[in-house]
């Protein structure tokens, strides 16, 4: 019997955000049987924490998605260490826990109200900046928008890695990312003709105002991943923070108060805060952050 904890990461009420199922004792479980078992759970993600491989490192943590396995990724990120918290696994007040991800070390820095977790932010690495792709009727195509949607907003569609790649897609109007409607084929011919790794997600946001008082109004859709559309990417959101701040959408005076909004189509909203260092023009650091509430618990038979 292995125990799980759900979790609804990105929002600080339950049935908002980003579901993630959390097995803190997983021992025993082959590759095969943790990518079984996240395809059966049907979340975008599912982590298992393991001892720690590395020094300087606290625990081991494997991501899977219904498709495959992750190097690194945001709200199984932070979801993990409110599991972990919850659970007793990090002690109360403790200021950060380091994870072993397939990208390396990774710092989760842990805020708390009293001896309850409330915040934690997750430093991601610096950004690589990849293909700009300037086929913007294809684009528009494989998301279903008019390419004027596009065109308009003067930034390019680039693709951008803090860890997991993706391509960064500006729209002019929230009702525009509202209405995008994703083409699988049209998407992986452009993916081909690009030169884009085919498995790679597309993140497609508007910086146009809303009461919310989100930076971004965002989607992401990842078929490659087995994800048709994710409530809460946080592994996108670092490089949406670089894109941002790179082509002067966000002034340096305030790259590290960034939120994205993700999931509203999909009725599960999502407050993703970003917090993106510059220095003389360069970025120096990059972080991810947010909330979880615990929904319950469950195991799985074997």
């Amino acid at each position: 019997m292995y125990r799980y904890l759900h979790l609804d990461v990105f929002t600080d009420y339950l049935f908002g955000g980003n579901q993630l199922a959390v097995f803190l004792e997983p021992a025993g479980l082959s590759t095969e049987l943790m990518q079984s078992i996240t395809h059966e759970m049907n979340f975008s993600e599912c982590t298992f924490v393991f001892p720690a491989e590395q020094p300087g490192t606290d625990v081991r943590v494997r991501i899977f998605t219904p498709g495959k396995e992750l190097p690194m990724a945001g709200h199984p990120t932070i979801g993990t260490a409110f599991a972990l918290a919850h659970a007793g696994k990090v002690a109360a007040r403790r200021t950060e826990v380091v994870f072993g991800l397939g990208v390396g070390p990774v710092r989760v820095e842990l805020n708390w109200r009293d001896d309850r977790l409330a915040f934690a932010w997750m430093t991601q690495l610096r950004p690589t900046f990849g293909r700009v792709v300037t086929a913007l009727d294809a684009v528009a195509a494989a998301l279903g928008v008019d390419a004027r949607q596009i065109a308009s907003t003067g930034v390019p569609v680039e693709e951008i890695s803090c860890g997991v790649p993706f391509l960064m897609v500006p729209l002019a109007t929230r009702a525009a990312v509202d209405a995008a409607v994703l083409n699988q084929t049209a998407l992986l011919s452009l993916y081909r003709s690009a030169g884009l790794f085919e498995d790679l997600g597309v993140f497609l946001f508007s910086t146009e105002t809303g009461r919310d008082e989100a930076t971004a109004y965002s989607r992401m859709f990842a078929p490659g991943l087995g994800v048709a559309e994710d409530p809460a990417t946080g592994s996108a959101s670092g490089p949406l923070g670089c894109y941002l701040v790179r082509h002067g959408l966000v002034p340096p005076s305030a790259a590290d108060r960034i939120v994205s909004l993700q999931g509203v189509k999909i009725r599960r909203p999502s407050r993703i805060h970003i917090a993106i260092g510059v220095e003389k023009g360069e970025i120096t650091r990059v972080r991810v952050g947010g909330t979880s509430v615990m929904v319950g618990e469950g195991t799985i038979n074997l």
